[in-house]
């Protein structure tokens, strides 16, 4: 994959991809929306239905790794959540920190949900009466994160920012103080805070924790054949999810040992944003499972991807 920026000016930005087939696409970032608002390309039929199916994977990746790109090269906010693999990696490493009973509390009920499915325990949800088969299910849960600039290495400057802007860091994260009418003091605290961090040659996650999950939701198959998609009952924050849990039915351990397979999970996931956009994952990615079940579909799909989900498939990272 390969791209550059042509041209941007206060509406949007250009961005020339050559894909991975060779296919040139001339795409548009719209900067309110960080949405793709157009996007040409002369290799590939305009309609979805008139292409391939690996044409239309091609061109999505072309898209995907455009928002990716922009991303790097701006620092505009062009990637959705899903897809972010720093995003991810952040929950990821957030989830690994964190204690047996902080990852209970928030985490309990997927594991139990999982583990009823074995018959070790009883079920947090109910199954639909018209699902296909008892695993015919993936269990949901979103995932925000919350930032604490008191625990880190320049905690101190980050309090005397805070005084700068008359924000008070004790007692409440900055996500619990979106809820707040100084959201613009907050923003710039947050944007003056990543250079104290990139001065001190630290990162912002060094702060970050899991401060928040929705209530356990679930997407089904029907004997039909038709997919379900549900809601959480309770979600933390009025916002995306810096990252969205998607599990089947799976043997599920301990509850030491399913934290550690949700950072499994998690680096499959990294792995899909970056195999999604036609890249190759980063060596620490480049890990073999189960991430998300759109990418597992893809991989099941098409002849161009190796089965990334099989933990004995040798063409992958050749």
């Amino acid at each position: 994959m390969k791209a550059t920026i042509p041209g941007e000016n206060d509406e949007g930005i250009g961005v020339d991809v050559i894909d991975n087939n060779g296919a040139s696409h001339e795409i548009t970032i719209e900067k309110d929306s960080n949405e793709i608002v157009y996007h040409q390309c002369e290799a590939y039929a305009d309609k979805p239905r008139n292409r391939t199916p690996a044409e239309n994977e091609y061109n999505e990746q072309a898209r995907k790794f455009a928002q990716y790109y922009v991303y790097l090269e701006r620092g505009y906010d062009t990637v959705p959540p899903e897809i972010h693999p720093e995003r991810i990696n952040a929950v990821r490493e957030a989830i690994a920190a964190m204690s047996d009973d902080e990852f209970e509390r928030l985490f309990g009920d997927l594991h139990q949900q999982i583990a009823s499915h074995q018959g070790n325990a009883g079920r947090v949800l109910d199954l639909p009466e018209d699902i296909a088969g008892p695993d015919s299910v993936l269990y949901r849960q979103h995932v925000y994160l919350g930032f604490d600039s008191l625990d880190t290495a320049y905690s101190d400057g980050a309090q005397d920012l805070a005084a700068r802007y008359g924000l008070d860091l004790t007692g409440e994260s900055v996500n619990e103080s979106e809820a707040t009418d100084d959201i613009d003091s907050w923003r710039a605290f947050t944007e003056d805070l990543g250079v104290l961090a990139a001065d001190d040659d630290a990162t912002l996650t060094e702060g970050l924790s899991v401060d928040g999950v929705s209530s356990l939701y679930m997407a089904h198959v029907d004997e039909a054949g038709h997919e379900h998609i549900g809601e959480p009952a309770e979600d933390a924050y009025a916002r995306e999810p810096d990252t969205l849990l998607e599990l089947p039915p799976m043997e599920a351990g301990t509850l030491s040992e399913f934290q550690d397979y949700l950072n499994h999970n998690l680096a499959c996931q990294i792995r899909d944003c970056f195999v999604r956009m036609g890249l190759e994952p980063p060596e620490p990615f480049q890990v073999l499972g189960f991430g998300r079940y759109e990418a597992a579909e893809q991989y099941r799909k098409l002849e161009m991807y190796p089965n990334y989900i099989d933990p004995e498939e040798e063409r992958a990272f050749a």
